[in-house]
Formats: C-alpha cells, structure tokens, sequence
C-alpha cells in the first residue's frame, strides 16, 4: 500500500511540474534539435545522468548527439546545438560549457528552474520547470516528498523523452521504435 500512495503522489508531483513547461519552448527546442548539425547534452550530477538517457535516445533516432567529457566527443561549432541541465542554473562547470559553446557559435538551451539565473541569462531558449530542490531556494512554498532534486531530475527526464518524441515526429521518422531497435548497441 505505502508503494502505490507514493507513486501515486510522485507521479502527481511530476505531472504538476510538467504542466508548468511551456508548449511553445518545447516545440522551439524540438525544431532546433532537428536542424542542429550535432546536439550536445550537459548537467552535473544525477542531472548529467538524466542528459546521458537523452544523449542516447537522440542515437537511436539517428541523429548524432555527445555528452561532453565523453572520450569521443569533438569539438563544438556553429550550426550545433549545446542543450544544458542545471536546477539552479548556476552550476559553474555547465555555466562554462554554456559560454564556450556559445563563443564557437552553437545555439544553446537550458532546462531549469531558475530561468532568471546566470545560465538562463546566457542560453538563447530557456525552458523553465516548476519544481522544488534542496539545493535551490524557493520562497513559492514548494515542498516535495522526492529526496534532494528528483522532482526536478525525473520531470527532466521525462520532458526530454517527450522532446525526443516530438523531433522523431517532426522528423517523419515513420517508425521511431523499430529505427531505435537498429542503432539500439549490441555489443553487449
């Protein structure tokens, strides 16, 4: 019983977050994934693990997509596109990531917050979640039952899923699944 009333509550956590993103900066940003010559995806912490499951999805629709400080990934240019992760969008090593890329000409996105912040600032699409984190401070009130900041990581995860669904559609990809299922590794 305690399993399913705290599922039921962190997904409602989830959804309310979710519902806060605005349609149009998600629409814009599966556009510029689309054009963009090669996506860059950055974040620290768990918020990295969440860009590495979306660096991944973006393979398997083929599109061509790193995760800085990964051994193969190249240099960042004009005509690629850096998508960023930071709760608070003050996290110095991604702020860094932001600047460079944007010195080399990239288009840049941020997922936060904290739009208002350094990064969002910097990044030419910002897309602002409505979440709480203990590493952020909200005078909103917002409490959550997740530890640290899941309810950010997980509505992260699932906007960018739901990003990838969306490029895989604009795309014309007919079948999105059995395409993932042919860059899906295996070497494993």
């Amino acid at each position: 019983m305690k399993t399913a009333r705290l599922s039921y509550m962190i997904t409602k956590e989830l959804q309310d977050s979710l519902q806060t993103v605005e349609e149009q900066a998600v629409e814009t940003l599966a556009e510029h994934i689309c054009n963009a010559g090669r996506i860059f995806l950055t974040g620290a912490g768990r918020s990295l693990l969440m860009v590495k499951c979306c660096a991944m999805r973006l393979m398997q629709i083929g599109l061509t997509a790193y995760v800085p400080g990964e051994t193969t990934t190249p240099a960042i240019r004009s005509g690629d596109l850096l998508i960023a992760v930071s709760g608070s969008g003050e996290t110095d090593t991604v702020a860094l990531m932001v600047k460079k890329a944007k010195a080399h000409g990239a288009e840049t996105a941020l997922l936060t917050m904290v739009p208002d912040s350094t990064m969002g600032g910097l990044a030419d699409l910002v897309l602002a979640i409505e979440a709480s984190s203990t590493k952020v401070v909200d005078n909103s009130g917002k409490k959550s039952i997740q530890l640290g900041g899941s309810r950010f990581e997980l509505s992260v995860l699932i906007l960018l899923e739901i990003i990838v669904m969306q490029a895989a559609e604009k795309l014309h990809i007919e079948d999105p699944n059995q395409l993932l299922m042919q860059n899906h590794a295996n070497l494993e």
